[in-house]
């Protein structure tokens, strides 16, 4: 199944990358599922922050190359099943990506806006709409039908750009 524990989900998902975080240097006491926290350990900001981007940045290209085969006469839809797939399971990995400590408010240089943390249950909801929509699409693009597939892909790109909405700076303004 391509879903998680409601309760361990968060994201920020992101159909561009989060290319502006530079990751700083102090660890901060908080839990993260792929840092040390895991061990008891303060978590390092910069490998969070490494973490998160990449992350992002990996959802960004499969979402990019998801666009890309629609644009096609004859999408592959096999590729963009599994681009859904890869989307999807880096969506649940997001909640170990924003542990407290690391947002603008912390004195971090990221995107991050405080709002993640000062609306939990909002950021967390807006995560399992990501994870909602890439699921379906998974599903969809099982099947062929290339208008119900792009229907699906911008319902998941407006997942994405509702929580950069609420939760990302945008520092193009």
């Amino acid at each position: 199944m391509l879903r998680t524990n409601t309760s361990r989900l968060v994201l920020a998902a992101a159909l561009a990358s989060c290319s502006g975080e530079t990751p700083a240097e102090k660890p901060v006491e908080t839990a993260s599922a792929d840092a040390a926290s895991a061990e008891g350990g303060p978590v390092d900001v910069a490998a969070v922050l490494k973490q998160r981007e990449a992350n992002f940045e990996a959802i960004g290209d499969a979402f990019k190359a998801i666009r890309g085969q629609l644009e096609k006469d004859a999408p592959d839809f096999a590729l963009i099943a599994t681009k859904a797939t890869d989307i999807n399971a880096r969506a649940q990995k997001i909640a170990g990506h924003f542990p407290v400590g690391t947002s603008t408010a912390d004195g971090v240089k990221t995107e991050a806006l405080p709002a993640i943390w000062e609306k939990p249950e909002e950021f967390k909801a807006a995560g399992q709409k990501l994870i909602d929509e890439s699921a379906k699409l998974a599903e969809l693009a099982k099947g062929g039908d290339k208008a119900a597939v792009g229907a699906q892909a911008m319902a998941m790109g407006g997942a994405c750009k509702g929580c950069h909405d609420k939760f990302r700076l945008d520092d193009k303004k």
